[in-house]
Parts: structure tokens; sequence; C-alpha cells
């Protein structure tokens, strides 16, 4: 995994077919948030560290997913 870096601050990403493909999973043992954006079997070229607690998963400039770790502490949930 790769941690942001000025080379993907300048990088134009996109979101394809978001009505179609976008879907969302909670796991509470572990508190991670995903949203996806693909269809399930498509697999990220590179996965990048934004912050300290969020992924963003790439594949040809497009937007894979984001995994938020910590997610009821980022938004004031109990768990």
């Amino acid at each position: 995994m790769k941690i942001l870096g000025e080379e993907h601050r300048l990088k134009k990403i996109f979101i394809e077919d978001i009505e179609k493909n976008l879907w969302i999973e909670y796991d509470k043992q572990n508190d991670i948030l995903y949203l996806y954006f693909a269809s399930e079997n498509e697999e990220p070229e590179e996965s990048i560290l934004i912050g300290e607690d969020t992924i963003i998963a790439l594949k040809e400039n497009k937007l894979i997913s984001i995994t938020f770790l910590n997610f009821s502490k980022r938004v004031d949930l109990e768990r």
C-alpha cells in the first residue's frame, strides 16, 4: 500500500457508473466502513493510504473503493 504522495495529489480520478455499482458495507466488529464503486470482482491496481485511516483503491485512474478505518470515531457513533 502506498501513502499519498505529491504525484497523487495532482492525479484526477473518477467514478464510473455510480448508479449501478455503488454498494456499502460496514464491519461492526472491526469498525470499518467500505464504499465500493465497482463490481465485486474488479481488483484495484493500487491502494493508497490517505491520512491515518482512509484508504482508496484505484484501477486505471478509476476509484474502485474507499475504506474508512475507525469509522464510528469519525462520525461520533456508539459501537
